[in-house]
């Protein structure tokens, strides 16, 4: 176990990962906003920090909560009211962008991706990622490399674009 900040962290937490965070933009003069720039804003982003490090790990409300220092369903509705999402719809869209990264850019099959990703079921990442994305891995992957083709190769290799084992 980590200690920062007398928070408990698990493995997966380093305070150096700790990314700046985004959120609705500041209230208008006049209205009130109290969380905004507080000390429950900061926790609240801790807790998406450690979703961001820890996406590939099966993660529930509890543990992400935990690094709130917030009760389950207190952490619930805070998340939602600043990212406009809940933790586990955050943690679906971080893991889809994952594979879409993964697909373009390495040789794994659709099977390796979904489990490299942390998801446990073929058949959920499938769905999911269609629902998101709007086609197929096997088709997005399929896409995504006939566009890179069209693009000379000494380029993909100079930005780190290319397609690696």
């Amino acid at each position: 176990m980590i200690q920062w900040s007398n928070v408990p962290m698990n493995r997966c937490y380093a305070p150096s990962a700790f990314e700046p965070c985004k959120v609705k933009s500041p209230p208008k003069m006049g209205e009130a906003n109290p969380k905004f720039g507080s000390e429950v804003h900061e926790r609240l982003c801790r807790a998406r920090a450690f979703i961001n490090e820890c996406y590939q790990e099966p993660l529930d409300l509890d543990q992400i909560s935990q690094q709130a220092c917030l009760s389950r369903y207190h952490f619930l509705r805070l998340f939602r009211e600043e990212f406009s999402t809940t933790p586990h719809q955050y943690l679906i869209d971080r893991r889809i962008e994952k594979a879409k990264e993964l697909l373009r850019h390495r040789r794994l099959t659709v099977t390796d991706v979904c489990f490299e990703v942390g998801f446990q079921s073929l058949g959920s990442f499938s769905t999911l990622f269609r629902q998101r994305v709007g086609d197929a891995p096997i088709n997005y992957r399929q896409q995504q490399r006939e566009a890179q083709s069209k693009v000379p190769t000494c380029f993909l290799h100079m930005y780190g674009l290319g397609v690696t084992d």
